[in-house]
């Protein structure tokens, strides 16, 4: 992990190594400017009142982009968005974190008591009110683990088949259909399961094509599933801009699979060139159409897939814990703060599996060491800067200019150097005072940091 930088621009949110940098920053970039409270940008000072006679009709177009459909349909893209620098109260997009921030004290009265009134929410019965690993691992073979023995079987068996349906229903022939989400990843938890699915099809000639005839293929794909056997227990979500979505009941009502389908063009195939994945990452970095953006990144999701999936099992336990405290310990939105997002559950994988590799990896280890790592590096949010390496040079020229620019908490996603997966979450305050508040449970009382998890004792 890398260190903090010392010194914050408060106007931008920058981070230099200096004062004397940060002034010579500060000359270049905001000298003789000021904030603008309608726009949320920097103008001129001798500018500000002709600019704010312009402002009314920009802000109905801004208005319009952020409005609460908009907000839901950027929140189910696969692509990271950055809903991090929007209000959670009125879905104000502003040019920095820090701006929001104040915005949201300001005109939200978004004080320290508020702010805990709105985020902590345990839920009953609790897994952090274990007092023990011992209560810890019998809570979680109960309520978290997915069932085992028959009824596992049976799922797989149905899982099975309706993903040999979906390609069968699918209007258009499938050259390749890839599996995703947590079924998949084998982190899902008990009772519900995530499955992305994704159809390649030759059909397509390329992004705008798809783009024109994906909505009339996922219709077509809807109806037929509804008309097969499996249909009175496939129940149909609201349509979306792009992606299916439905619920699917399993092995005699017991627990429920929620899907989302989406079908593309296979740009990258199923063995692509370093070059090709180089071009597809280029592409995707000077993309400014969501959508296109998000269609293109479907070539990644095996990629994305393996990354988690390669965990050992024990990784997965303990992503498993992490997701179910995600789930449990928060207050839940209401019609004032309807605006906010917490982290996604692949950001909870990914940091998972980060604070694992500072361990050095070790394949047995206790979970509640785990869950206190995770949480105190929660805590401490605006630390966290995780990049890895394996589908992408250091050196890469894309990486290195989004590197230059992000900001905390920063991970990069392994399979896509353009995309931050923590700019899907605008409330990072409020994970850092939950997981705060974690700690204080009976299941951490007295917890001391043991090998090899010394390094969490300079959290």
């Amino acid at each position: 992990m890398w260190a903090l930088k010392c010194y914050k621009c408060e106007c931008c949110g920058s981070d230099f190594v200096s004062c004397k940098a940060l002034k010579y920053h500060f000359r270049q970039k905001h000298f003789g400017k000021v904030h603008c409270e309608e726009c949320g940008h920097e103008v001129l000072r001798e500018r500000r009142h002709s600019h704010s006679e312009s402002v009314p009709e920009r802000s109905t177009m801004e208005t319009q982009k952020l409005s609460w459909k908009n907000l839901e349909e950027r929140n189910i893209n696969h692509v990271a968005t950055e809903i991090s620098k929007t209000c959670r109260m009125c879905s104000r997009h502003f040019g920095t974190v820090l701006s929001r921030e104040n915005h949201e004290i300001q005109e939200h009265g978004w004080i320290a008591s508020k702010r805990a009134q709105m985020s902590i929410g345990f839920s009953p019965h609790n897994m952090l009110e274990c007092k023990s690993p011992q209560e810890l691992r019998k809570f979680a073979d109960e309520n978290i683990h997915p069932a085992s023995g028959p009824l596992s079987t049976a799922c797989v068996a149905e899982i099975g088949a309706l993903f040999t349906l979906i390609q069968a229903c699918f209007p258009v022939p499938a050259s390749r259909m890839i599996q995703g989400g947590s079924y998949v990843k084998g982190t899902d938890t008990q009772g519900c399961s995530e499955i992305d699915i994704v159809l390649f099809s030759d059909v397509f000639a390329n992004v705008n094509h798809c783009k024109k005839q994906l909505r009339e293929g996922l219709d077509a794909l809807r109806e037929n599933l509804k008309q097969t056997s499996h249909g009175d227990r496939i129940l149909m979500g609201k349509r979306t801009p792009l992606p299916l979505r439905f619920n699917f009941v399993c092995t005699e009502g017991l627990h429920r699979h929620s899907f989302e389908i989406m079908a593309y063009c296979d740009i990258l195939g199923p063995a692509p060139s370093t070059d090709l994945k180089l071009h597809l990452y280029r592409k995707l970095y000077l993309c400014n159409d969501s959508d296109m953006a998000q269609l293109c990144a479907l070539a990644l999701l095996p990629y994305q897939v393996d990354f988690v999936k390669a965990s050992v099992a024990r990784v997965k336990e303990l992503i498993r814990l992490m997701i179910h405290w995600l789930k449990t310990s928060f207050a839940n939105s209401t019609e004032e703060n309807k605006f906010r997002r917490l982290p996604s559950s692949y950001t909870v994988e990914l940091l998972t599996i980060h604070v694992w590799e500072l361990a050095g990896k070790p394949l047995l280890f206790s979970l509640v060491q785990g869950m206190r790592a995770v949480l105190k590096l929660l805590v401490r949010y605006a630390e966290i800067d995780v990049v890895w390496h394996r589908h992408y040079h250091p050196k890469f020229p894309i990486f290195v200019k989004v590197n230059q620019k992000h900001t905390r908490p920063f991970i990069l996603d392994p399979a896509n150097p353009t995309i931050n997966v923590c700019d899907t979450c605008n409330a990072w305050d409020e994970v850092a005072l939950v997981a705060r508040h974690s700690l204080l449970k009976p299941l951490f009382s007295r917890v001391r940091a043991e090998p090899p998890w010394l390094f969490t004792n300079d959290w």
